[in-house]
This record gives C-alpha cells, sequence and structure tokens, in this order.
C-alpha cells in the first residue's frame, strides 16, 4: 500500500512565516537523498501523523509535490516536548530496489510459561537493525515467548527469519528473560543471611570458650 503526503515546496525566510504556518496546523520539513536536492517543505501534521500511526515509523512514504512523486523514509525529527506536534521532519528519498538499514521494532507475542508459574518477564532491546529494500522494511518483528520458562532467555538469533529482510544487529545481544519472583530471590537472600550470622555468632562464641578454657 501507498502512503502518499501531499508537500508543498516553502520558504525559509521570514521567521514569522514559520510560526504562522505551525499556528494552522502545517509542520515544517526537507527532503533529500536519491535524485532529489535538498528541498525545503511544508505539509498537514495531522497527515503525516496518521501514516506513522497506522503503518509505523518505517513507513514508505510517496511525497506529491509539484507534479512530482519521490518515495522517501521519515529519516529524523523534531517533536514539541508538550503537545508532541511534528515541528520539522526529515524525508530521504530512497531507491526502489536498494537495501537500506533501518532499526524494526521487537514486539514480545506470547504468555510466557515462566509466567504463569510465577516468574517476570523483562525485555532489554526494543529494536533491531535490518537491511531492505523500501517497500519490504517490516513495521516490527514479532517473537513468541510462550515457551520461556524461568531461567530461560531469547536473543537476536531467536528472532523469526524473512526473506524480505535480513537482520544486521549482532546475533548474541539479549532481548529477553524471565526471571525468578522477586519474592523468592528476597527470601533466598534473607536466608542466606541469616545462615551467615548464625556461622558468625557461632564462631563468636566458639572463640568466646576458647578464651575461658585458656583461663
Amino acid at each position: 500500500m501507498t502512503n502518499k503526503l501531499q508537500v508543498s515546496k516553502r520558504e525559509l525566510r521570514p521567521r514569522s512565516l514559520r510560526t504562522k504556518l505551525r499556528k494552522e496546523g502545517k509542520a515544517l520539513g526537507v527532503v533529500y537523498g536519491y535524485k532529489v536536492d535538498s528541498t525545503p517543505i511544508v505539509f498537514d501534521e495531522m497527515d503525516l501523523r496518521k501514516i506513522l500511526r497506522d503503518h509505523g515509523d518505517n513507513a514508505l512514504i510517496e511525497l506529491h509535490y509539484d507534479g512530482n512523486k519521490i518515495n522517501t523514509l521519515v529519516h529524523g525529527s523534531e517533536t514539541d516536548p508538550f503537545t508532541n506536534f511534528y515541528q520539522h521532519v526529515e524525508f530521504m528519498a530512497v531507491k526502489m530496489d536498494e537495501e537500506t538499514e533501518v532499526e524494526a521494532d521487537i514486539v514480545l507475542v506470547g504468555d510466557a510459561k515462566g509466567v504463569k508459574e510465577g516468574g517476570y518477564l523483562a525485555q532489554s532491546l526494543y529494536k533491531v537493525t535490518v537491511a531492505a529494500t523500501p517497500a519490504n522494511i517490516p513495521e516490527r518483528i514479532e517473537l513468541d515467548v510462550s515457551e520461556l520458562g524461568i531461567g530461560d532467555s531469547v536473543t537476536v538469533a531467536d528472532l523469526p527469519e524473512e526473506k524480505s529482510y535480513k537482520i544486521v544487529s549482532e546475533p548474541d545481544m539479549h532481548i529477553a528473560s524471565v526471571n525468578e519472583p522477586v519474592a523468592e530471590v528476597e527470601e533466598e537472600e534473607s536466608e542466606e543471611s541469616s545462615t551467615e550470622e548464625e556461622a558468625s555468632e557461632g564462631s563468636s562464641e566458639e572463640t568466646e570458650e576458647s578464651t575461658e578454657d585458656k583461663e
């Protein structure tokens, strides 16, 4: 499916014009890359927001302006820290038959066996780098963790393989694991501490008895 975004060229000056455009719900941007000179553009912020919401950050976006159609990917963006409004977006023009490297979200699916047994699932890696042609970039990569028991873990090597893209990240990078229940860990540490204290007290008593015998 082609995600079309209507854009217009814009003037870089004056600064007041940028403020006016943003108040009208417009986002500013620039497009550059394959067969495209760096060009400042303006577009409806809500149109881009809808595309990225429905198809993810790696969505292939076809920019339309002045009779041109340019296939692009979002290469970077700046948002308002309070409203999350896209203030400026960089679009990179891409060659459709050439691979590019991007980050794809890792989404864990399924209910891990270990969680049902009382453990908890901890995820440490949320994105993985993949190489693919623009039309085949995955929105996300799902990893089934249903069979994970307590103490089990998964790495990048466990991600499902697809012919449409290849995973570039190191295969031994840790993604997630099912850990023991916190209560049990604390209880074990408490028992170990008690044992050490008892051993220490016993050693002290033996030392005192030995001193008394010498006296």
